[in-house]
């Protein structure tokens, strides 16, 4: 890893130079909130935002895309090719890095990679900046909060200059063009240092830091706290549209107004969703919320980590806002703080 330092005005510079052969997507100010979305200008871009409503996992797995049109007369599949975007993500905050990292071990470096993922991965870079938590913030609790892996140049604030992480030689040959790199110093690490405590000394205390989450998820599967969970949700499946890790889909095939021509189509779907384990013949598998709410934490909490050796959830939060129920990861570790106070009783 090369480490570099800026000067914070450098900045317009350097997204200027990525303009140059890239699309560039950054955070934006939208209302009260903050959201991924192509910019023209560096004045566009917010990169003091807390948290975006959604990740920039749709530039990577779109809410919808076509994987090929065809012929329905006489069932013929057309060729079709992507069309793919040379992008960069700008601002993207550790926790989205390591959600990516994760859907890179789904959709790019599994047995059976997808071709469609893996072009959009491939034109993209990623530059990374480092940010201040708030209270619904829990990346620290999976070891999210910082990016090691995943990204082309990470940015730490260090008030009026930025320490550069470079970890791909295209995005040091645009940096070193655009600005003016130097060697980072014993003071810039010192200064470092200090960021990287004040951000952990950030953290919400209140949420309970518990050990052993997946064994729990196992020691607890049939707890009647389930019930009372699974009670209040409302199958919305707002929580799994602004998880930046859930990446779980339904195919359709779409038909143009002819009759004649259509498309087949990738789109998002959720374990939340009533008809998400509905088979043939009409049995569901998780028929109640119960069973798809306790799902859906089993995946992010045990699943994921027994396969992949780490959580599905990278604690960004943006979960903990999107649910009106109050149904998020917060709360089952809240419940696991109770068990253990109980047995303690």
């Amino acid at each position: 890893m090369l480490y570099r330092v800026i000067d914070a005005s450098e900045l317009p510079s350097l997204v200027s130079a990525f303009m140059e052969t890239y699309e560039v997507v950054a955070p934006v100010k939208r209302d009260r909130s903050y959201v991924f979305e192509a910019v023209e200008s560096f004045d566009d871009i917010e990169l003091g935002y807390d948290t975006t409503v959604s990740s920039p996992k749709k530039y990577f797995l779109p809410p919808t895309e076509t994987l090929f049109p065809f012929d329905a007369r006489d069932n013929e599949v057309a060729a079709f090719a992507a069309e793919i975007t040379p992008r960069v993500i700008f601002g993207a905050h550790a926790c989205d890095i390591n959600a990516l990292n994760r859907l890179d071990l789904v959709f790019r470096d599994g047995r059976y990679p997808d071709p469609y993922y893996v072009a959009r991965r491939k034109a993209t870079l990623i530059v990374g900046v480092s940010c201040t938590p708030d209270d619904t913030c829990f990346c620290n609790l999976w070891g999210a909060d910082e990016a090691r892996f995943g990204y082309d140049l990470f940015l730490q604030d260090l008030g009026g200059k930025y320490l550069v992480s470079i970890s791909s030689v295209e995005a040091a040959n645009i940096l070193e063009a655009a600005c003016n790199p130097r060697v980072a110093t014993d003071e810039d690490r010192i200064e470092f240092r200090h960021a990287t405590r004040r951000r952990q000394d950030a953290f919400n205390g209140e949420i309970p830091d518990i050990q052993d989450v997946a064994m729990l998820m196992d020691a607890f599967h049939k707890d009647p706290y389930w019930e009372e969970l699974g009670g209040r949700c409302l199958a919305c499946t707002a929580c799994s549209a602004v998880c930046p890790t859930c990446f779980c889909f339904d195919i359709q095939d779409t038909l143009d107004p002819d009759g004649k021509t259509g498309r087949r189509e990738r789109t998002w779907d959720s374990c939340t969703s009533p008809q998400f384990a509905q088979v043939a013949g009409g049995h569901n598998f998780r028929a109640d919320g119960r069973n798809r709410v306790r799902h859906r934490m089993y995946h992010k909490l045990n699943g994921f980590l027994a396969n992949h050796d780490r959580m599905l959830c990278v604690g960004c939060g943006r979960c903990v806002t999107a649910c009106k129920a109050n149904i998020n990861p917060i709360e089952v570790l809240r419940f696991f703080e109770r068990k253990g106070a109980d047995d303690a009783e």
